[in-house]
């Protein structure tokens, strides 16, 4: 996701380096048989082999069903997914929207913005992330400048995300000035979430990451994107007061990040709320669990036992 991984403030902040540590989930966590065959019901809760289910199945959320849900106040959750096992499971949680946000350039591959990722990096992400989810909507990330080219480069790089993935969506930056193409992507059954607020990939424009203020600015975006058929807004890093005024002129959900609660429904990157990061988190984070603790303590354990002798034990052994 393109969210800024530093608390924004009035003024723009410098993101620190190396804040998180690229999530790796591991799918050995069973025993090799003796004939080194995975068994049987090896990973089975992380396997997805079929066809990707129908629009129609009424277990996948879809446009429709974010659409009902705003409409009887069901809260919207979103979450970002990067790989396979970390998607399985948040989909399995019962996440709504997974995001393949461009914010892997940041918490996977260790840059300081959003800006470097590419196109194929993203693509090579989403078709994990893709496979995995079974119920939740799949959104991707445009890429830094894949939004911002000609129109017709733009529908052809979020096709080529749609054709390449199992993914249902893609997520661009930008309101009333992209309307035009929003309503191109539309047009050629591509679906659209909009962003406006805090946009990463305008980072150097807006000399930082920046709360935004601007509350006829802001409305009048997400009424531009709304206008030309995107199905939701995500609203970064905006007063909560003013992302209300956004949410009570729409009809499309909205889903806030450093927004407040008056939104449709909520995201955070997953890094955040399970602790796998170097130890700052933006204000808007809650964080539900210390992955990172955990896989430290495992880590130091390990190698204890291995220095030690302990490990492996004669259970751990083949006859």
């Amino acid at each position: 996701m393109n969210t800024p991984l530093t608390s924004p403030t009035d003024a723009a902040v410098a993101v620190p380096k190396g804040r998180a540590i690229e999530p790796v989930a591991s799918a050995m966590g069973n025993a090799a048989s003796e004939s080194t065959a995975p068994s049987a019901g090896s990973n089975a809760a992380l396997q997805n082999q079929g066809t990707p289910d129908s629009p129609r199945d009424p277990k996948r959320v879809t446009t429709r069903t974010l659409a009902k849900m705003r409409s009887t106040g069901k809260r919207i959750t979103m979450l970002t997914a990067y790989d396979f096992p970390t998607a399985a499971i948040l989909d399995a949680a019962g996440i709504d929207i997974l995001l393949v946000g461009d914010s892997l350039a940041m918490v996977v591959q260790g840059h300081d913005t959003t800006l470097p990722v590419t196109l194929q990096q993203m693509i090579y992400h989403a078709e994990m992330v893709g496979r995995a989810a079974k119920r939740a909507m799949v959104v991707v990330d445009l890429p830094f400048p894949e939004g911002q080219r000609s129109i017709d480069r733009t529908i052809a790089s979020a096709s080529k995300i749609l054709k390449k993935t199992r993914c249902h969506a893609v997520k661009l930056e930008g309101g009333a000035e992209q309307a035009q193409r929003i309503e191109a992507l539309t047009t050629a059954g591509i679906p659209v979430m909009a962003h406006v607020g805090l946009r990463p990939q305008n980072i150097h424009v807006d000399g930082g990451y920046v709360v935004q203020r601007d509350e006829d600015r802001l409305v009048n975006d997400a009424l531009a994107a709304e206008k030309a058929g995107a199905f939701a807004v995500l609203i970064e890093c905006v007063p909560s007061a003013i992302a209300g005024k956004i949410t009570a002129a729409l009809h499309v959900p909205t889903i806030g990040i450093g927004a407040g609660p008056a939104t449709s429904g909520q995201v955070l990157v997953v890094n955040d709320l399970i602790g796998m990061t170097s130890g700052y988190l933006p204000r808007f984070v809650t964080q539900l669990a210390d992955v990172k603790q955990a896989i430290t303590t495992a880590a130091a354990a390990y190698r204890d036992s291995v220095r030690d002798g302990s490990f492996p034990a004669v259970s751990h052994e083949f006859k």
